[in-house]
């Protein structure tokens, strides 16, 4: 397979082309022939005219490369080698939403042929793939796994607003249901992975690899959360804290705050309801997940007690409602569960974020994002620090406050910058 894509006599199909189908399908296509697939119309036009619906990938990387876009089914049956790269969500229960990805399945189902090559991007829980996916494939196609077509399993790794740490420069895991398909599955990403593949021994313990990268970060910023939540009663910062730990040579400097996106704040759900399922209830990950969970509430709490004793009709400034800085992504963020919060007790809620789209926040969250400040804020709460948020200073927060506002800095950008308001951070 690898030498009939090189050669493109093969291409290679990308379903799914969203922060992660995307970058993969336009790297490959500098070296390939690729069918980039994704069921959003809307989302198919825009990347026809080299703009990245989620802003992420420059025009210039569209350009000269071997890349056909669509939505139709009936194009992506030219392809032979397919990458798996839809979301896979948790519903409002937590409980991991597998419908994008059998749906994925289904497709492929419909357009697989002997000899085609299958591979799984999209973050799920060990079993997932062979157990859940293949007898999709298997049942609408009449095809057998092994026999007929190869199937593998490679996580992604792309980090949204990051252009260091990217597809090309990060090891790529890789897995492969026989030893053949491995060899060509390593292969064909090494054409695009400069810092090279890892070949996992099994597609499970490539499924597992990723859900537990998130998993061990989604824990130590628990730790972190809960360790915060103590040193606030006791009227110790935290980030003092760990920058006097951190002269430590081996104290590693995770930091508190809000748990969101579609990564660190989903997978450890997929490991904690696979666990379930064969018998085993988690401690440690599900106490992390219920910490760094509550601290929207947390936040919320802490604002509302201030905020209510200096104002009868208290109005709160909210800056970032992206899921990190620097990006466009609104995915599971967390401050919207502080935002309701403060609306449920008739606080005025203004949320402004230099890089959301206004129409999505309103579709998602049902929020109209304020893209002018105001002034006379009962307290601010900045969630991330987004470039143009770094430069402001004491002297801004008191032109837009109260004498007697909060200005809450989650991420402890304005640590000992801020005296004219009072300052809480996490």
């Amino acid at each position: 397979m690898y030498q009939e894509l090189v050669d493109k006599k093969a291409k290679l199909g990308v379903i799914g082309l969203g922060y992660v189908g995307l970058p993969i399908a336009l790297e490959f296509a500098r070296k390939i022939s690729v069918i980039g697939f994704d069921i959003n119309n809307g989302r198919i036009d825009l990347m026809r005219k080299g703009i990245d619906p989620s802003k992420e990938v420059d025009a210039a990387e569209f350009k000269d490369r071997d890349i056909v876009f669509t939505s139709d089914p009936e194009v992506l049956k030219q392809a032979r080698f397919f990458i798996v790269a839809v979301p896979t969500p948790v519903d409002k229960y937590n409980v991991p939403d597998l419908k994008p990805l059998v749906s994925a399945s289904e497709t492929i189902g419909k357009v697989i042929k002997k000899g085609d090559y299958v591979i799984y991007e999209s973050t799920t829980y060990p079993g997932c793939t062979e157990e859940d996916c293949q007898p999709v494939i298997e049942s609408i196609s009449g095809l057998k796994m092994g026999a007929d077509f190869k199937l593998g399993y490679s996580p992604e790794r792309i980090n949204p607003g990051d252009k260091v740490h990217t597809l090309k420069t990060v090891v790529k895991v890789v897995s492969g249901c026989d030893a053949e398909s491995l060899e060509e599955i390593a292969k064909t990403y090494e054409l695009v992975v400069d810092a090279g593949v890892h070949r996992a021994s099994s597609i499970k313990v490539a499924e597992a690899s990723k859900i537990v990268e998130n998993t061990q970060r989604d824990l130590n910023i628990a730790l972190m959360n809960e360790l915060s939540l103590i040193f606030d009663r006791m009227g110790v910062n935290t980030y003092d804290v760990i920058e006097a730990a951190g002269t430590k040579w081996n104290f590693l400097k995770f930091r508190p705050g809000l748990v969101g996106g579609h990564c660190i704040g989903v997978d450890p759900y997929y490991l904690t309801y696979k666990a379930a399922s064969l018998g085993y209830d988690s401690k440690v990950i599900a106490a992390s997940r219920y910490i760094n969970d509550d601290m929207a509430k947390y936040v919320a709490r802490k604002v509302i007690t201030h905020v209510v004793r200096n104002s009868n009709q208290p109005k709160v400034l909210v800056k970032g409602c992206t899921f990190k800085e620097n990006v466009s992504d609104i995915r599971n963020s967390k401050i919207i569960d502080t935002v309701k919060e403060l609306l449920a007790f008739n606080i005025q809620v203004d949320v402004e974020d230099p890089f959301a789209e206004t129409d999505e926040v309103h579709e998602e969250y049902g929020l109209k994002l304020c893209r002018e400040v105001k002034n006379g804020y009962d307290a601010v709460i900045i969630t991330v620090p987004h470039k143009p948020y770094l430069a402001l200073d004491d002297k801004y927060f008191s032109s837009i406050t109260s004498e007697h506002a909060l200005i809450a800095d989650l991420k402890g950008i304005y640590k000992n910058k801020i005296t004219s308001r009072k300052y809480w951070s996490l």
